[in-house]
């Protein structure tokens, strides 16, 4: 999936670049990527960051795993196909906010070094991955869909850190170990990140 099946589309440059967009609400396109099991915490951290970035007068937009698979990718199953097509749709997605100078951020398990890398490599200096490291003991204890249950139970297949792999990235810019880190503290190491490498510019 994903490929273009029509040979008669042609890109067409605009006289307004992200750099006039950027310009003109004073900051920088940015792409936060936060992975992680299940339960790890990915959602709840965002929604701290995006609060706290909100609050310095950022524009900001959180894109959420289940929230786009109501509409965009409801399509979409959890083969490792469909998984394969939901982060291809996503980063697509991602650029488009990041072109238009907004800080994206993304709550996704995203279990693929390759997908991530994809984004990565799309997104080039823009991309931040945060990864939410977070024993699946812990995920397990937390469950707050009650996921890991019936992926035990069986009645749910293919299901990340029980029977379907999760690759923990290699060398992502930002850790969080959310089982000992505290949201508070989580959220001032990104923003001290961000800040330190020039990412937030008021």
């Amino acid at each position: 999936m994903g490929a273009n099946k029509s040979n008669n589309v042609v890109w067409h440059s605009m006289s307004i670049g992200q750099e006039h967009r950027e310009n003109l609400i004073n900051q920088k396109g940015l792409l936060l990527w936060f992975t992680g099991l299940s339960g790890s915490g990915k959602s709840t951290i965002a929604d701290a960051l995006n609060r706290q970035l909100y609050e310095r007068k950022y524009l900001t937009y959180m894109l959420d795993g289940d929230n786009l698979r109501h509409g965009l990718n409801s399509d979409l199953g959890f083969s490792n196909e469909d998984r394969v097509e939901n982060i291809r749709r996503v980063r697509e997605l991602s650029k488009l906010f990041v072109d238009a100078g907004i800080i994206t951020i993304t709550t996704f398990i995203s279990p693929f070094k390759e997908d991530r890398q994809k984004v990565r490599e799309l997104v080039k200096s823009r991309f931040v991955e945060i990864f939410i490291d977070c024993d699946i003991e812990v995920c397990e204890k937390r469950d707050p869909k009650g996921l890991y249950k019936k992926a035990r139970e069986g009645k749910i297949k293919d299901f990340t850190g029980i029977d379907s792999a999760y690759e923990k990235p290699e060398n992502p810019e930002i850790t969080i170990l959310s089982h000992k880190e505290s949201i508070d503290d989580s959220v001032e190491k990104i923003i001290k990140f961000l800040e330190h490498n020039g990412y937030l510019v008021k």
